[in-house]
């Protein structure tokens, strides 16, 4: 709090008796002052007011809602929680809010899916208003088989036992056999990136909806230098390997595992209509994101606008338009190179949506990126640190699993032990045919003669033969899987959270046993990128 700002609460308490010492002018200004503080905290109570009122409006209870739980130490994980459940809710998603200690048992065991926002505090405790649901339950109760869950652990990083609450609550789940939407994500002393991808995997939950960014985007402009359709005539989506050059004059920096997220546009089409609607000229210049440009390209960034207020619209001028909607929200793809090839690579498949009128449309960025931007284009990006998913610092072998756009992941862990020297990778890999959908088969011939790969299982599923799936190349290699693991391999992941994802966990349960694979996850060993 400011001097100032201070000085004026303690005459607010001290009163006349303070303002009197004052000379005529000296008192208007303090007065002003004390004006002004009390005004400051009476908005501070209004907004408090109002959280508390749209938190009490999101407890009721609706069938088939999705559960949204918080325990807060501080009030930081609750505002999380409201955010999470007014952007699902504003996506056409039920949504219950509540505190940890409303939920028992009983609650949990009704619904089919819940999202979990939960603090640790102290060295490794849970918030004091879930203590009592972390003694009712963490020490046991029936199986939420039906459950699926998702998890945001807040913490802080210079505590030995980092977001302890969170994986206790984790832990507990599982053995309680309810299955995870996507991997828990650590929040390191409110780490953007972190809730970034939290948002990531909202959207993905409420079907490809556009849920606007909680902060503003602050991307890098690349360049799409390239763009190669690597699977003509496949019976799935079209793939496209996409190469990206960076900023004039800009070293950019990532390790194998880290993150692009794609600030995407819509396409030029959409926008020449909402102008045509609107009857404006898309030349227009207007002020966006701090940058001078047109109204056009600012469009372009922008959550479309829903029909029904088209009409209400009509006469806006371009600028009050422009700061009237919301940025669009970003997309996040694994990066296939390393820095030292030059460029960032990205593997992305086209994906589709209904339209609500019979049809589809292509997905946000897949669209953007694989259709609409024309090569020399600029494309918005920022890169996120994803530490859950670098490689072994050490010479440990190393199992990638994963299937489609998820080798993206996989090329770039296999780009980074190639450099280091560490031979010893096995890669398992599911897709559809041989034929039309063996991406980058050539690279990985090479590192299968250079010695890089070790072996190399793939699973086509729809030739006909065996395995089908990669989660049955596991199956099929069980000893060969518990032998790597003995000698100390590592097991990563990457690719489809549905169908994949826990196929391959179960898989993996079934060779190790769920407990030594609960121990690999403990130490790094068994790492996951799925979405």
């Amino acid at each position: 709090m400011s001097s100032a700002i201070a000085g004026a609460g303690w005459l607010a308490v001290a009163g006349g008796v303070a303002l009197s010492v004052l000379g005529p002018s000296r008192m208007a200004m303090a007065a002003g002052v004390v004006a002004a503080y009390a005004g400051f905290c009476g908005a501070v109570v209004a907004h408090h007011r109002q959280r508390r009122a749209r938190v009490a409006a999101l407890a009721g209870t609706e069938d088939g809602a999705t559960l949204v739980v918080y325990a807060s130490q501080t009030g930081f994980a609750e505002q999380l929680a409201l955010q999470t459940a007014t952007a699902l809710q504003g996506a056409g998603m039920p949504v219950q809010l509540l505190s940890l200690a409303a939920v028992d048992g009983r609650r949990l065991q009704a619904c089919r899916q819940a999202l979990f926002v939960v603090s640790t505090t102290g060295e490794g405790d849970a918030p004091d208003s879930a203590s009592g649901f972390a003694r009712r339950l963490l020490a046991g109760a029936d199986g939420l088989h039906r459950l699926r869950y998702g998890i945001l652990a807040l913490g802080d990083s210079s505590y030995a036992r980092f977001c302890a609450f969170g994986h206790a609550l984790e832990g507990w789940l599982q053995r309680q056999r309810a299955q995870p939407l996507f991997d828990l994500i650590e929040v390191d002393n409110g780490d953007a990136g972190a809730l970034r991808h939290w948002q990531n995997h909202l959207s993905a939950l409420s079907g490809g909806a556009e849920i606007a960014d909680w902060e503003r985007p602050r991307y890098q402009h690349w360049r799409l230098a390239q763009r190669h359709h690597l699977n003509p005539g496949s019976q799935g989506a079209p793939a496209f390997h996409l190469v990206l050059s960076p900023p004039d004059g800009a070293a950019p920096d990532w390790q194998a595992g880290d993150i692009a997220e794609i600030g995407p546009c819509r396409a030029p089409s959409e926008v020449d209509r909402l102008l045509a609607q609107l009857g404006l000229d898309g030349a227009t210049p207007v002020r966006c994101d701090g940058a001078d440009t047109t109204l056009a390209a600012a469009l372009a960034t922008r959550l479309p606008l829903p029909a029904p207020h088209l009409a209400a619209m009509q006469g806006v001028a371009p600028q009050q338009l422009v700061d009237a909607l919301a940025p669009l929200p970003h997309r996040e793809y694994s990066i296939a190179s390393l820095p030292r090839d030059g460029q960032l690579e990205l593997l992305v498949r086209q994906t589709r949506h209904d339209d609500g009128e019979g049809g589809s449309r292509l997905g946000l960025a897949s669209g953007w990126l694989t259709e609409h931007a024309a090569l020399g284009s600029r494309i918005a990006l920022r890169i996120r640190t994803n530490r859950s998913f670098h490689p072994p610092a050490d010479e440990r072998p190393l199992i990638l699993v994963g299937n489609g756009t998820g080798l993206a992941g996989l090329r770039a862990q296999l780009k980074a032990r190639a450099a280091a020297g560490r031979r010893r990778n096995w890669l398992l890999f599911g897709e559809r045919s041989a034929q039309h959908d063996a991406f980058f088969a050539g690279e990985l011939a090479g590192w299968l003669a250079d010695g890089t790969l070790a072996r190399v299982d793939h699973a086509w599923s729809r030739d006909g033969n065996a395995p089908r799936y990669v989660q049955d190349a596991l199956r099929l290699q069980a000893d060969g899987v518990r032998q790597w693991v003995a000698d100390g391999a590592a097991i990563y992941v990457c690719g489809s959270l549905q169908g994949m994802a826990g196929g391959v966990h179960d898989t993996l349960a079934g060779i190790l046993g769920e407990d030594t694979l609960r121990r690999l996850a403990d130490e790094g060993r068994y790492r996951r990128d799925v979405y």
